[in-house]
């Protein structure tokens, strides 16, 4: 594998899952970041860290993250132009 693919791969999706996140989502009272994305060494899953502020809305936040993750990894296969697409999952950074 070229050297530091996975951390290219990582950078892209963080910068486009931040854009889908502002555009297609009102998280009302919630801000929601992206802070980090890992990127498996054979390009197959993503792991997106996501911070939330309040801690509180926390949970819920998450849920509708969740909630709409076939939808988002439909946009950034759209979006994006190397195959594969790694799976996504979402996870609560503390």
């Amino acid at each position: 594998m070229r050297p530091f693919r996975n951390l290219k791969i990582a950078s892209v999706i963080e910068a486009e899952l931040g854009t889908l996140l502002v555009r297609e989502f009102d998280f009302g009272n919630a801000l929601v970041t992206i802070t980090g994305v890992e990127v498996g060494e054979d390009l197959l899953r993503a792991k997106v860290k996501l911070g939330i502020i309040p801690y509180e809305q926390g949970p819920r936040v998450f849920k509708e993250v969740e909630r709409r993750r076939g939808e988002l990894q439909h946009k950034l296969v759209k979006k994006l132009r190397f195959k594969p697409i790694p799976h996504i999952t979402f996870s609560i950074d503390q």
